[in-house]
């Protein structure tokens, strides 16, 4: 078996084990046996399923051998995000008073996995439910490139997993960055949906009409054909599109050539950091070499989209735990019970002010799309922060907002976004920048992000674990 199996890109070991090159059984005990060796220090799994996982292996490779394919996941072992219902085995969501949870049945995002031919490995660990820091009785993950580096929240473990060759892609949420935030800080491919691209029944609730649902993975095109099977409308999810669903990742080889490529190249500078620049700068190169159509542009002022998400994101968390909060107060973290506070503390009439200017910032948003077809822009102005500098971000508001304004703008319109690895910072650390799209055309951006991971090697690095 090759040494490096476990950091083959999703589609390829899709392909190997379809044409029974390799059984789906042998990919899944070596990731297994990777798990049990290379996760005693990255801490990336919060619940490792290896039983379940292997029964599903061989599944996967009897019904391969009978000419049955499920899809591009049949018989790859992924990982889930430990917000996601599994039936019968425990989920956390980061939070210690849900220990003894086990659901009585699958959300619909692991139903749509299963469904898919997909091998669950294992549910990943998360900071305390799905908000900004880990719960104190939880030993956070470890970034694999850097140790003393940050994992990105709330999606942490997805990320390290991801990045480490502990699964081929995995299942994240983002509310205000947190699929992005973990796939810039891991090196990996995070691909956030529009709201509502994604069902979210059967997962817990951090802020109902910000919390999005997509996949991680190692390349534009293998995150694409994760969506494909994840996306759709549910009977169980109301708030779930009735948009047709596309063959995502086959978007990954048209090339950019007349694509409509926005820049604002004064935010590309503004609270952006010398390796974030360098890269946004290099992936614009790409882009034009490529053939694609540059359009400079002038976006929305961010800064009241950015301040009214935190407070919309505090009211809609509040809501979220009003069965638990405050009644087991004393089971909560500090960080998720601070924001429940702010939350409960806001008055309607504020609420109110921040629901018409959320309105209004979308619309001038969207208008920006009618001469782009893709935005590129940074994913957080920060590139590969330090466990220290991140411990102060409450105490920074320019860092604050350094990490923030690239990301919760986005979650407050919804709107679809991919982040891609791109060049080295100092050391080989990972660095981050993103497209972000119009409202469910994410073909465009795993079609921009596969050009460029066409011409580059950016995301076939992997850290030395």
């Amino acid at each position: 078996m090759e040494t490096d199996l476990h950091y083959l890109e999703l589609l390829d070991v899709a392909h190997r084990i379809q044409t029974r090159k390799i059984s789906s059984t042998e990919v899944t005990q070596a990731l297994l046996e990777r798990i049990g060796t290379v996760d005693r220090e990255l801490r990336s799994y919060a619940t490792v399923m290896a039983e379940q996982a292997m029964s599903d292996a061989r599944r996967a490779d009897t019904e391969i051998a009978a000419g049955k394919r499920r899809g591009p996941l049949h018989g790859v072992p992924i990982g889930v995000k430990d917000l996601c219902w599994t039936k019968g085995v425990t989920t956390m969501a980061g939070m210690p008073i849900y220990r003894d949870f086990k659901p009585t049945e699958d959300g619909t995002v692991v139903e749509k996995l299963r469904a898919g031919g997909a091998v669950i490995l294992g549910k990943l660990q998360m900071t305390e439910g799905a908000y900004v820091d880990h719960h104190p009785d939880i030993r956070p993950p470890i970034n694999p490139w850097d140790p003393t580096r940050w994992t990105g929240v709330s999606s942490s473990g997805s990320g390290v997993a991801t990045a480490a060759g502990l699964c081929y892609g995995s299942i994240g949420t983002d509310t205000g960055g947190s699929i992005r935030f973990p796939s810039a800080a891991n090196g990996v491919t995070g691909l956030k949906p529009t709201w509502g691209r994604v069902s979210r029944h059967g997962s817990f609730e951090l802020a109902a009409t910000l919390d999005h649902i997509g996949p991680m993975a190692r390349s534009a095109a293998d995150a694409g054909a994760m969506l494909s099977v994840i996306a759709g409308v549910d009977p169980k999810d109301p708030t779930a599109s009735r948009e047709p669903v596309q063959d995502y990742h086959a978007s990954a080889n048209q090339g950019v050539r007349g694509l409509r490529i926005g820049v604002d190249r004064r935010l590309n500078q503004h609270l952006v950091d010398e390796p974030t620049r360098r890269t946004l700068e290099a992936a614009l190169e790409v882009v034009t070499y490529l053939g694609a159509q540059i359009v400079d542009i002038r976006f929305p002022d961010t800064t009241q989209a950015f301040k009214d998400w935190v407070n919309l994101c505090a009211i809609e968390v509040a809501v979220a735990h009003e069965k638990t909060y405050p009644r087991h107060k004393e089971q909560y973290g500090p960080s998720l019970a601070a924001v429940i506070e702010q939350g409960r503390a806001l008055s309607a009439m504020e609420y109110q002010r921040i629901v018409l200017r959320r309105h209004a910032f979308a619309g001038h948003v969207q208008a920006v799309f009618d001469d782009i077809d893709v935005l590129l822009i940074a994913s957080t102005g920060v590139a590969a922060p330090t466990l220290e500098r991140v411990s102060k971000i409450g105490e920074e508001e320019e860092l604050l907002g350094a990490m923030l304004r690239f990301t919760c703008p986005f979650d407050m319109t919804g709107s679809p976004t991919i982040t891609l690895p791109g060049i080295p910072a100092a050391g080989g650390l990972p660095v981050g920048f993103q497209f972000v799209g119009r409202h469910f055309d994410e073909a465009a951006l795993v079609r921009a992000g596969g050009a460029v991971q066409s011409v580059t090697d950016w995301h076939r690095r992997h850290p030395p674990v």
